[in-house]
């Protein structure tokens, strides 16, 4: 397909060739077109960055903007709200400037890796109780179903003070914000009013009857000038950590677990050195060629991406997968390499938008394969890896099912 200037434009996401594997094209665009015109499952068009250097850049750099509800931003769903970056959600919570600063001065307090780390005992104990429910049912498992979904869960609405047993809602309302194909706008219209509704309710009950929870401490939270969260934000906060607390942390352990075992000779190294298992968890999130869609940024001003300058009003999406198997950084990239070091991957984003939740990601992680490592030495994939199904039609990246005997 060709745009209106003549250039060959890439439909976008660009699908993997097996669940695991980087798409070919990662390799041809970042070494003869690192800003490529794609078009976008709404139908719009967007440049797309697909090396390393440019895309920590565009992260980092302000002009770079998360103004995603511009009129003349590209919409990434093809439905009237245009998918998560375009929702109420995300209009709610300042997306740039002094405004998210204060935002993620007041919630990062929350996500600080000492306070993280304090919850390593009872992760790895929730993944214990998650792992003898799998066991009693028998072989095969699903892992993704029995611990890779509830672990994210049960810890996220901990912190947020939510019942777990409402953890089948959060997943509808979470697939219909993370949508670019697989809802009509009806359903997404009322999931996500109902989301609204329901995360407003939570907020006034922890007003009424506070807890050792994140909305309970931001209702009373104060910046430096002594001001706090609107109930608008309060709202949008809880509705955006229960979101972006369970299902990219869900969907990632069972890749990484996948990944190990697909090649067996990396879950048998493990065993046999477990100190390997935070340098793994890096190379894991760093070798994942199947993320989603990455990061959509504005241009609010002429900018320029290494030698090619971008008008005002441009979006850039940045596949920080890509850049994550650029050899220019990572020698070897396209082997795992369980102890790799440095790897300064891209996968929780750079700048002043990289993910609040790294640490707590991490921290998750590293619980759940230090686990499954000590009571299922003998884990393995029920089907080959290339027979894994991917998940399709939500921004995040994803295996349906991980099956798996023991």
């Amino acid at each position: 397909m060709l745009n209106s200037e003549g250039e060959r434009t890439l439909s976008y996401p660009i699908p993997n060739p097996a669940p695991l594997d980087p798409p070919e094209e990662w390799e041809r665009l970042r070494g003869g077109c690192p800003v490529a015109g794609v078009r976008l499952p709404s139908g719009d068009e967007a440049k797309l960055v697909t090396r390393y250097e440019d895309v920590k850049q565009v992260l980092s750099d302000p002009r770079f903007t998360r103004q995603l509800d511009a009129d003349d931003a590209a919409r990434v769903a093809d439905n009237e709200s245009g998918g998560v970056f375009n929702t109420s959600m995300s209009s709610a919570l300042p997306q740039t400037g002094e405004g998210h600063l204060r935002w993620r001065r007041m919630v990062g307090k929350w996500f600080t890796a000492k306070r993280m780390m304090a919850l390593r005992p009872g992760i790895e104990e929730m993944a214990e109780r998650l792992i003898d429910e799998m066991v009693e049912q028998g072989r095969p498992g699903d892992l993704k179903a029995s611990l890779g979904f509830p672990l994210p869960v049960y810890v996220i609405c901990d912190l947020l003070g939510v019942p777990a047993a409402d953890r089948d809602r959060f997943s509808h309302w979470s697939d219909t914000l993370l949508n670019m194909t697989r809802y009509g706008e009806q359903e997404i219209a009322a999931a996500q009013r109902e989301f609204v509704e329901y995360m407003a309710a939570h907020v006034e009950s922890k007003r009424a009857e506070p807890g050792d929870d994140l909305i309970s401490s931001l209702l009373v939270e104060t910046d430096s000038e002594g001001r706090g969260m609107s109930n608008e934000e309060l709202v949008a906060t809880g509705q955006g950590l229960l979101v972006a607390g369970h299902e990219t942390t869900a969907n990632m352990i069972g890749k990484m677990v996948s990944m190990l075992l697909a090649d067996r000779r990396r879950w048998e190294r493990l065993l046999d050195d477990r100190s390997l298992v935070r340098g793994t968890v890096e190379e894991a999130l760093r070798f994942d060629a199947n993320p989603g869609f990455g990061m959509p940024r504005y241009i609010t001003e002429e900018s320029e991406i290494g030698d090619t300058s971008l008008p005002r009003g441009t979006t850039v999406v940045c596949s920080m997968a890509s850049a994550n198997r650029d050899e220019s950084v990572f020698e070897g990239a396209d082997d795992m390499v369980l102890d790799r070091g440095p790897n300064p991957h891209l996968a929780f984003g750079a700048g002043a938008h990289s993910c609040l939740g790294q640490s707590l990601a991490r921290t998750e992680l590293q619980g759940v394969l230090e686990v499954l490592l000590r009571r299922l030495p003998s884990l393995e994939l029920a089907v080959p890896a290339e027979e894994l199904r991917q998940v399709e039609g939500l921004v995040v990246g994803g295996l349906r099912e991980v099956p798996v005997r023991w």
